[in-house]
């Protein structure tokens, strides 16, 4: 039985860490939510270990630079761990050939810098010449839709590319518009019998990443809680890692609880997570 609480203070004590989600949880992409702030200041104040876990297709330090901007400092969080992270890495050995298409807004352009020394040097090159796909996003996501780029994807599908997808959230609400991410491009291409590759959030390697930090600290993984907004990124992910969970309801799905998104109905959130399989150890409306 999933517990409704009214703060991660309720709960915090029973962890040794938190995996805290960017958007929807800290902020919206345009500001940070004090509530949240707070809550993650005084837990990391208190002696929790917090890493911000994010699917945003760039590095760290590009993320660490945005919250910077957005007044998040160190004092919030002591790692951050990307799905641009783990995807630069696959890059790097090679998933998608060394030759690669860029699919993506060029802002993503960092995701190409400073790759890990892990395979032969990658090379972007025009579609046409082309071994595979890295997909970072939509070039204009303010604008464009997935079926954009459905001449695109049956061009690569034909030719029997491999894509590799740096963030599988399929939207994120930016400030009061919902954008496509990645992850519905690499969706798209799926269904249209494409090989689509992923990387962050629900799928291990981020997860990894994020144990590599936590293991020299000795924190097994009892001890951590997930904290995300995503049904199927945030707390799939984090269920089928083994962690526990803190499902916040006031993010993308909040119409489905109730008219208040800061206490979601008992009854309707059970309701939706036995629809869906899904049993979060926790949720909450917003995170504060």
């Amino acid at each position: 039985m999933t517990q409704i609480i009214e703060s991660l203070a309720d709960i915090g004590a029973h962890y040794d860490a938190v995996l805290c989600d960017l958007w929807g949880c800290l902020h919206n992409g345009h500001t940070p939510f004090p509530a949240a702030v707070a809550a993650l200041s005084a837990y990391k104040a208190g002696g929790g270990t917090v890493v911000l876990l994010t699917n945003a297709p760039r590095p760290a330090e590009q993320v660490r630079h945005q919250l910077e901007q957005m007044g998040v400092g160190p004092s919030v969080y002591h790692k951050i761990v990307t799905s641009g992270d783990a995807a630069q890495a696959a890059l790097a050995r090679g998933v998608v050939g060394q030759q690669v298409y860029h699919l993506g807004p060029s802002k993503d352009d960092t995701f190409f810098e400073n790759l890990p020394p892990l395979g032969g040097p990658i090379e972007r090159v025009a579609f046409e010449d082309a071994q595979g796909i890295v997909c970072t996003g939509l070039v204009d996501d303010l604008t464009e839709s997935p079926e954009t780029y459905r001449t695109l994807l049956h061009a690569a599908q034909t030719r029997g590319l491999k894509l590799l997808c740096a963030n599988p959230d399929i939207v994120v609400d930016f400030g009061d518009k919902r954008i496509w991410c990645a992850g519905a491009l690499a969706a798209l291409y799926t269904e249209m019998g494409g090989e689509s590759l992923y990387f962050g959030k629900p799928h291990a390697p981020i997860y990894d990443l994020a144990r590599d930090y936590l293991a020299p600290q000795g924190i097994p993984d009892h001890r951590v809680l997930c904290i995300g907004d995503g049904e199927k990124t945030d707390v799939a992910g984090g269920l089928a890692e083994g962690f526990d969970v803190l499902f916040v309801t006031g993010g993308l799905a909040a119409q489905a609880f109730g008219p208040d998104e800061n206490a979601p109905d008992p009854a309707l959130l059970a309701d939706w997570l036995t629809k869906r399989g899904l049993s979060p150890t926790a949720a909450i409306g917003k995170l504060r």
